[in-house]
């Protein structure tokens, strides 16, 4: 766990997705009678993922874990504990392919009035939730980017209409993103109105960017349990989180013609494969349209 975290750069839930995963490794291991990492061949790899998909884990599960078991395995034999990595030709199995849910505009604009943050005399926490959706859906950051913000990360954009927001990615990697004019009136309005009347409630400062009720740092799952709220609020019908207001912004940039390239920098995907899941959104959107438009589509 100390060389994902220190040496590779995971993230705290990454490695904590890691460590559930090798327990139940482990847990088969001893149940295999092994002792040692020297005793595990290709066979009780095999063996392990076989017994998770018959106790009915989705494929992706088991995907997960044995990327999990493939990478113990790999860190044994660097550090000496093992001469052969049994597990280097155990390949996981391929999920099927999962388009991410992305909202209409419109849904966007009902999930913003939802927070109630636009009044004249919006509560603290009402502020923060618009400041926190506008930012969400204006940048496609993830959670944990935009709940690792501090103050003086927002105060420049506030000052230079130009400026970008820094985001602190995957394995300590960073990027830039533009911050448009909606995002920006948001967290100002956050900045001035909101956050200094929940700042006052901490025992001791706190320089994040968006606060909870008692004046600390906004979790990940309180972002969860607000954003899961406002999409009740707003009735859109479906399961609403932090991330699909990623893949709304990733879908709806792609949707008007922006190059899949430019969308992978901008959402920090390190493979551009990975964005053009995008793409074939947008391919579903295309024949849907057709289908509902044109006379002879049926």
């Amino acid at each position: 766990m100390d060389h994902l975290k220190a040496e590779r750069g995971l993230s705290s839930n990454t490695v904590a997705a890691y460590r559930r995963d090798l327990r139940h490794y482990v847990d088969y291991l001893r149940e295999c009678g092994v002792a040692r990492p020297d005793q595990i061949d290709p066979g009780v790899v095999a063996g392990f993922a076989h017994q998770m998909t018959a106790e009915g884990l989705s494929s992706a599960t088991v995907a997960r874990m044995t990327v999990a078991v493939r990478g113990l395995h790999r860190f044994w034999v660097s550090e000496h504990y093992a001469s052969e990595d049994p597990a280097s030709q155990i390949q996981p199995p391929h999920p099927g392919l999962r388009l991410p849910k992305a909202l209409t505009v419109d849904q966007v604009d009902r999930l913003i009035a939802a927070t109630g943050g636009m009044g004249p005399v919006a509560a603290p926490e009402q502020l923060r939730d618009w400041a926190l959706v506008e930012l969400l859906y204006g940048t496609g950051a993830r959670v944990s980017e935009a709940l690792g913000l501090n103050v003086d990360d927002a105060t420049r954009l506030l000052t230079e209409p130009t400026a970008g927001l820094r985001l602190q990615g995957k394995g300590h990697s960073e990027r830039v993103v533009p911050v448009g004019s909606y995002a920006r009136a948001s967290l100002e309005a956050w900045l001035v109105r909101g956050r200094p009347t929940l700042a006052k409630l901490a025992k001791v400062a706190s320089p994040a960017l968006f606060l909870n009720a008692r004046g600390g740092r906004l979790s990940r799952q309180s972002c969860f349990n607000r954003i899961a709220e406002l999409g009740r609020l707003a009735k859109i019908g479906a399961d609403v989180s932090p991330h699909t207001l990623r893949h709304s912004y990733a879908t709806h940039l792609i949707d008007a013609g922006a190059d899949v390239r430019v969308v992978q920098e901008l959402l920090g995907h390190v493979s551009v494969a990975t964005t053009q899941v995008y793409t074939l959104i947008t391919v579903d959107h295309l024949r849907e349209v057709y289908r509902q438009a044109h006379p002879r589509a049926l």
